[in-house]
């Protein structure tokens, strides 16, 4: 368990799925005084959603700190965040169902949530996720997750693991159709041909750990749908 009684935590967790549904994992992480990370943890999921993976990573961090400890948590999701917030009273209230009449999805998790943000003190904070200057402990905890769902291995500090990989700042634009393949190989390398390349009906998260949105150009590549230059 981490923290000591009276001291304040401020952390961030991260959940990423591959494909939604794809390879998924979690993250959270921790920061020291200085809002450094100094302790995190990152874990498989198999196949899952991006909502299962983000309210994990919830649960695995409120389970590894002491719950005598005030926290901060910071997340990207606002799904996730909502949920166990503003929409979990009223789907208590209602028997575990939504406002349509309709079962609550994920119900064991955010139940498992429930029981252990009872009588603790947490506070939430929102904060966009891939922005230029962005929350550090989110941009860890993401990329951590990110990796995590990539290689299906657990991670982190107290297994001795080296540092996530950072995401590149810029995704390099892909080459124009009819015109030259970047360097390296063929558009579409590996598969012996060019890559299809379609419109995305909805948001995701490539490979490299950067989101695409609806209407961005995507490609398939070994993970599931991402950046056509990350293929």
């Amino acid at each position: 368990m981490l923290g000591v009684v009276g001291e304040r935590i401020i952390a961030a967790c991260d959940g990423a799925s591959k494909g939604n549904p794809g390879p998924a994992a979690w993250a959270w992480v921790i920061a020291d005084d200085r809002g450094e990370p100094v302790r995190w943890e990152a874990g498989p999921l198999g196949t899952a959603t991006n909502n299962v993976a983000e309210l994990t990573a919830l649960e695995r961090l409120l389970t590894a700190v002491d719950a005598d400890v005030a926290l901060e948590v910071r997340m990207d999701s606002q799904y996730a965040m909502k949920a166990v917030t503003t929409w979990l009273p009223g789907w208590k209230r209602k028997g575990w169902k939504t406002s349509a009449g309709k079962p609550v999805a994920n119900q064991e998790l955010v139940v498992r949530i429930d029981a252990l943000l009872t009588g603790r003190s947490v506070d939430f904070r929102y904060v966009p996720a891939h922005q230029v200057d962005g929350d550090r402990l989110n941009d860890f905890a993401d990329r951590a997750a990110s990796h995590a769902a990539i290689v299906q291995e657990p991670a982190g500090s107290d297994l001795g693991s080296p540092l996530p990989p950072r995401t590149p700042d810029t995704v390099r634009k892909a080459p124009r159709a009819g015109g030259s393949a970047p360097a390296g190989g063929p558009a579409g390398a590996g598969s012996g041909g060019a890559a299809r390349t379609l419109k995305a009906k909805y948001p995701g998260r490539c490979r490299c750990g950067r989101a695409y949105a609806a209407g961005e150009p995507i490609t398939k590549n070994a993970d599931g749908w991402g950046h056509p230059d990350c293929r």
